[in-house]
């Protein structure tokens, strides 16, 4: 009873929608009354409440024009035309990485050679001085590569002195031979290792040594550290003595 209900209330509106009309239907037949069946009774109002699911006057469209030769053929599986669409795919994937690559190359080989050292400072990386001109127990300041360097002409009273001193005093150990291949010279850079400050020559609680007043770091006649907070030695640039007497210091 609540199916043929059902069925007779969207009867009603459909009638209405289609008749033009608000008259309404005061007889509707009884479907109870009828000798039917379910199956015969939702018949009776098939042609009313049914609604077209498949439309075949709509064309399919038909993409052979944009597909490749090798695609076409419905029968042909993907896995036996993939190949050569994957290699054209890869020769393109890499040229694209290899120009983008030497792009990326030329920018930076650029750029280095922007943030290189001009001609004027590679002139200035290597000094040369005549050692005859440094009086013995004298210390000498040159300016190279922007930053003190100290050469002192030692006595021997200085060598002996230094070559005395025991490792286990030393902060930063090493002996006098390591920083004085030459023993009557001394070549450090005169920057303070805590700070980076200058420390002054012939200064200081050690004879021959360097003192830093920034801060008070202490060093001895060979630049080893002995007191103060500086943790390390003064350090010793790249140097060469030639036999004619001129020391090239880089």
């Amino acid at each position: 009873m609540v199916v043929e209900k059902l069925l007779m209330n969207n009867l009603v509106k459909i009638v209405r929608n289609y008749s033009g009309t608000a008259q309404k239907i005061t007889k509707i037949p009884n479907l109870s009354r009828v000798n039917m069946n379910s199956k015969q009774k939702y018949c009776v109002f098939g042609n009313v409440l049914q609604f077209r699911m498949a439309h075949t006057d709509i064309e399919v469209p038909n993409w052979d024009k944009y597909r490749r030769k090798g695609a076409k053929d419905p029968e042909v599986p993907t896995s036996c035309s993939e190949v050569k669409s994957k290699v054209f795919q890869y020769m393109l994937s890499g040229s694209a990485i290899t120009v983008a690559l030497y792009g990326l190359k030329a920018e930076a080989l650029r750029y280095i050679m922007f943030m290189a050292a001009s001609e004027e400072v590679l002139a200035m990386a290597k000094i040369e001085v005549k050692l005859a001109e440094i009086p013995e127990g004298k210390n000498v300041t040159f300016k190279w590569r922007g930053k003190p360097l100290f050469i002192k002409h030692r006595t021997q009273e200085d060598i002996k002195r230094e070559q005395a001193t025991q490792l286990s005093e030393l902060r930063d150990p090493e002996t006098d031979e390591q920083r004085c291949p030459k023993p009557e010279w001394l070549v450090v850079i005169g920057v303070c290792t805590h700070l980076g400050c200058i420390p002054i020559p012939d200064m200081g609680d050690y004879t021959g040594g360097y003192y830093c007043p920034c801060h008070g770091s202490h060093y001895d006649g060979a630049g080893r550290i002995r007191k103060g907070p500086a943790p390390t030695n003064l350090e010793i640039p790249v140097h060469v003595f030639n036999d004619d007497g001129i020391l090239v210091v880089g």
